[in-house]
């Protein structure tokens, strides 16, 4: 069977990409209060993150570490616990949000971008904070059932939230 013409087959779709850092000790998870003010998920939990810049998903989780927190994470200290793909509406560029936890690291989280983040702490996984950035709920739900893919947005896959602002 002939392949179909060039512009009848999908093409591919740049993806924004996210890391964000399941942080758990003593059975506690490291969250994050999100600024007022911010353009996302304003005063939302959610895990410390950002968006990969021209480098590698391990190497975006540990700078952001060090710059949102002041924590220093050894690559060998962190692992893939799960993924999730997210399409907020038909013609939208998607999301892949990637979520690696780290087994050690050294230092106390502290507030190091006030106008990202107005706190950090440590909630027991049977008493997470809300309201919660729908997508790292669902991450953290994945986690703990010991799956390591999720999907939002896509046909046949609950819509994500978003905030007013997002």
């Amino acid at each position: 069977m002939p392949a179909p013409p060039a512009a009848d087959r999908p093409r591919a779709v740049a993806h924004h990409i996210g890391v964000h850092l399941y942080a758990e000790r003593d059975g506690r998870l490291l969250l994050g209060l999100r600024h007022p003010d911010s353009a996302y998920a304003p005063l939302q939990y959610h895990f410390l993150a950002g968006h990969c810049e021209q480098e590698s998903a391990v190497t975006c989780l540990i700078r952001e570490a060090r710059e949102e927190a002041g924590l220093e994470i050894d690559p060998a200290d962190v692992e893939f616990a799960h993924a999730v793909h997210i399409l907020h509406a038909p013609g939208t560029r998607p999301r892949l949000q990637l979520v690696f936890r780290a087994r050690r690291w050294t230092g106390e989280p502290t507030v190091r971008e006030p106008d990202k983040c107005v706190g950090w702490g440590w909630w027991p996984l049977d008493g997470l904070p809300e309201p919660m950035v729908a997508y790292a709920r669902t991450a953290i739900d994945g986690v703990r059932a010991g799956r390591t893919y999720s999907e939002l947005g896509w046909p046949g896959h609950p819509a994500p939230a978003r905030s007013a602002a997002g």
